[in-house]
């Protein structure tokens, strides 16, 4: 028996924690959506049909349509990953996920917000300054959908930017995104209260779904070395410069190697 090509066959610690994270994330997710799958259902035959009304300017029909992707942003997040790797990038996956999951988890509920209601262009813009004051009237299914609008961003974006890797980061990306959105809200005049409130709760979600991923968040060690591969080798250009450059300098015995015939000829000159 060979006992070396049954420990490399068993997949490893990491891998099974990963596999088992996902299986856990599907199951909660399916435990979250099964009371609302008659409410769903009500709107798969339009939705089905193409119909606009009642399938994309609806709730119900926005999150059916989103279920319904999946597999497609799946098979998206596949292709971005083997190019990756094709290319030697390292952290394929987590970045092709990540860049998949931004977009695919931020739309539709940016497409909820910026819906127009009945009196969109008739109605002045209205705008709510008071802190906490709207939260009252929101109740428990406005909030949870305040806190969703930004989370796939939250969650994501310091997954794939080192930049954002931080929680003050997130928390001005929130607040910007937000803030954009409430403006044009009232710009377009689209019959929709711009509220602070929806700031701050949708904020609070963008930190929170960052606080979850925040051990798969990437580095700027990582980013540094994620350059891809060129014909299977390094990029010259990210190679560093010639030695001679950055020569060292020796105060005792005067310059490095390489630098010493200049040094001499120059003393002699003068």
């Amino acid at each position: 028996m060979n006992h070396n090509a049954s420990v490399s066959a068993s997949p490893s610690p990491r891998r099974a924690r990963g596999i088992v994270l996902v299986g856990l994330a599907v199951l909660g997710l399916g435990g979250a959506l099964f009371p609302m799958r008659r409410m769903l259902m009500m709107s798969a035959p339009r939705c089905m049909a193409g119909r606009w009304h009642g399938c994309f300017d609806t709730f119900n029909g926005v999150v059916l349509m989103t279920l319904v992707t999946v597999p497609l942003a799946v098979l998206v997040s596949w292709v971005l990953a083997r190019r990756r790797q094709a290319r030697g990038v390292a952290a394929a996956w987590r970045l092709s996920l990540a860049e998949v999951g931004m977009v695919h988890g931020t739309v539709p509920f940016l497409w909820l917000t910026m819906m127009p209601g009945a009196g969109a262009g008739v109605v002045p813009g209205r705008f709510s300054l008071v802190p906490l004051r709207d939260l009252v009237t929101m109740g428990p299914l406005g909030i949870v959908g305040n806190l969703l609008v930004f989370a796939s961003l939250g969650f994501f974006a310091p997954m794939r930017f080192a930049a954002l890797a931080s929680i003050p980061r997130v928390l001005a990306l929130g607040a910007g995104c937000s803030a954009l959105v409430e403006t044009a809200q009232y710009v377009l005049r689209l019959d929709r209260v711009s509220s602070v409130d929806d700031i701050l709760v949708n904020t609070a979600g963008c930190v929170l779904a960052a606080l979850a991923s925040r051990r798969w968040w990437r580095t700027t060690a990582e980013a540094d070395t994620a350059a891809p591969l060129r014909d299977g080798r390094p990029d010259p250009r990210n190679a560093p410069g010639p030695a001679s450059a950055s020569a060292p300098y020796d105060i005792t015995r005067g310059p490095a190697e390489g630098a010493g015939a200049h040094s001499t000829a120059v003393t002699r000159g003068a």
